[in-house]
């Protein structure tokens, strides 16, 4: 795939190059019961993959070592004096089927004392045990010490015994299905997945494996992780170090031009550390003192910012406002992240929580209260922080006003020129460039698709030029508190994005994560053609590296997308739109 230099590079909008030491140990923590969690640590799965793959006597390497080599001869041979004749061939397949047999056995005997396997292989198997028990065929070694060393032996040199053992275990999975929760598969998958790549110990190695499925030129967002805050445990790295290291990457001779990174922002380090953010106002415009901050944007020249609420905070934190100002105003992108996924907040809910911060839902005979948020499962309430609507708090100036009547610093008021809550503020976040990551999901884009019946997923039809109005009607008259909380609870994520970017000039989504997912192309190629001259020229492309592995790989889904859209549409969201998203202003 050569890259036409007369063409813009392709920028992917929405990459990860993180590695083990960024991620916290215990994410199964609220997958698993208390203290289960704790014997699935990310730092052993990623412990084993870098002793598989990258330690000199890794099992990886031996099939680069001359002795290694001379034992696959040696098995060659042995191969062709077994299947000299046909009865040779039966002994043999009845040999390691009996091996086999015997260290599935052998592993039940130990993995029995956690649980009892059920279903209809094992209780096959338990019948085959009884009858060659009965004609005195069971044996293994008695001793725990050789035991371990058949199973090592077998399952390492022997391949039609390790295939026979791991085709008929195939049971241990129906185990891990019956564990708390039905996003245990997606757990799983996921800790299989950051040890294929976040193994690697430099973040360079990864951008490497992403950047060469690509043309030459290509750029791409890099989005570093801070999940300190989680409540997952304390990752292995600083998340300074973590972006002192993208600096690195992005001053490189090989890959600098290459690296657009982005500064994550949680608002709870924005507390912990002092010399994070400093400022001062000039004229309802942020001026930063020295600080991180500072640093990462005007020495460093980082690209944007990334915000991930689903680790336990609202985009409309006050911490975040003089962020968000200081973004309007210089025309920063913001990239969140808006699907629900694996990746939440792993501590007690507060009881702040069971309330949001701004919308009111209907009690009956024209009286509102605060908008009741009950879900008590991390996974649920997390998505209260995820959801879009929280965003309209920031971009629509009645909804600020509210947020920031509520700020316990009065620098806030005095940033946005707030007088009371009858007068709009002089200033406002109505500019805030700010990119959906994933558009919502694609469960949110199925949602819309079959939303036949309800009235507000009509208007994007309806209304093109305006989707749904979220404070008023259609006839400019002004709702009542109510509908936010039908939008919230009934609406969905693709409509609600949609109007936003109908209504605010510099509200974007990309596609990311959910590029994988074919199914999506009919309503990707509808959103972005000439007919809805708004939000096809915000639509980014993304792929959501590389945590979208674990569908397919980047030249996959790159070929794939091209195919789909053909090379106009595949342009405008790839080379066009990612242009005016990163562009800033001074």
């Amino acid at each position: 795939m050569p890259l036409d230099t007369r063409q813009s590079p392709i920028i992917n909008c929405h990459t990860h190059i993180f590695t083990g030491d960024h991620i916290p140990p215990w994410l199964a923590k609220t997958y698993l019961p208390w203290p289960v969690y704790y014997l699935v640590s990310t730092r052993m799965i990623i412990w084993l993959f870098r002793m598989y793959y990258s330690r000199a006597w890794s099992p990886y390497r031996l099939q680069f070592l001359p002795w290694y080599k001379r034992w696959l001869g040696f098995k060659n041979r042995l191969w062709r004096i077994i299947h000299v004749t046909r009865l040779s061939t039966i002994l043999y397949w009845i040999i390691t089927g009996w091996v086999g047999l015997m260290t599935i056995y052998l592993l039940e005997d130990w993995f029995s004392t956690w649980w009892e396997p059920s279903g209809y292989v094992p209780d096959a198997l338990n019948q085959v045990r009884i009858w060659l028990d009965d004609y005195q065929f069971v044996w293994f070694p008695q001793k725990n010490m050789f035991r371990i060393l058949w199973i090592v032996v077998v399952l390492g040199f022997f391949k039609s015994v390790r295939n026979l053992v791991f085709s008929v275990s195939g049971f241990i999975w129906n185990f891990l299905r019956t564990l708390p929760g039905k996003e245990t598969k997606a757990m799983v998958e996921r800790y299989i997945l950051l040890g294929r790549f976040a193994f690697y110990q430099d973040q360079s190695k990864i951008f490497d494996k992403m950047s060469k499925q690509y043309p030459p030129g290509s750029q791409f967002v890099v989005l570093p992780m801070d999940m300190a805050y989680m409540q997952a445990g304390q990752t292995k790295e600083d998340y300074h170090d973590q972006l002192a290291k993208l600096l690195k990457l992005k001053q490189s001779a090989i890959f600098g031009n290459q690296v657009l990174p982005f500064v994550f922002i949680d608002p709870r380090r924005i507390t912990d550390e002092p010399d994070f953010l400093q400022y001062q106002i000039n004229l309802h415009r942020v001026k930063l003192n020295d600080c991180k901050v500072k640093t990462y944007f005007e020495h460093w020249q980082f690209s944007g910012i990334k915000i991930y609420p689903a680790l336990g905070y609202y985009p409309l934190d006050e911490r975040l406002l003089p962020i968000w100002k200081y973004a309007a105003d210089h025309q920063i992108p913001i990239m969140t992240h808006c699907i629900r996924g694996t990746i939440y907040y792993r501590g007690k809910k507060d009881k702040a929580w069971d309330y949001h911060p701004v919308f009111e839902q209907s009690m009956g005979e024209g009286n509102y209260e605060k908008l009741a948020l009950f879900e008590q499962k991390n996974i649920d309430f997390s998505v209260n922080f995820t959801h879009p609507l929280n965003y309209l708090c920031l971009l629509e100036e009645r909804l600020l006003r509210k947020v920031v009547a509520q700020a316990q610093d009065d620098r806030i008021r005095q940033l946005f020129g707030y007088r009371d809550l009858d007068t709009p503020l002089e200033t406002n976040l109505k500019n805030l460039k700010i990119c959906f990551g994933h558009f919502g999901g694609d469960d949110e884009w199925n949602r819309f698709l079959e939303s036949d019946r309800y009235s507000y997923a009509q208007q994007l039809v309806n209304y093109p030029d305006q989707g749904v109005l979220f404070l008023d009607n259609h006839d400019n008259e002004e709702e009542r508190p109510g509908k936010i909380e039908q939008l919230w609870q009934h609406c969905d994520w693709y409509t609600l994005i949609c109007s936003m970017m109908l209504q605010f000039p510099n509200v974007y989504a990309d596609i990311s994560y959910i590029v994988h997912n074919p199914l999506i192309q009919p309503l990707l190629i509808e959103t972005i053609q000439e007919h809805h001259p708004k939000w096809r020229n915000r639509v980014l492309f993304g792929t959501d590296f590389y945590v979208v592995r674990n569908h397919k790989s980047e030249k996959n889904i790159l070929i794939e997308l091209q195919a789909a859209l053909g090379p106009h549409l595949f342009d405008l969201i790839a080379r066009e739109n990612p242009k005016s998203y990163l562009m800033t202003s001074k």
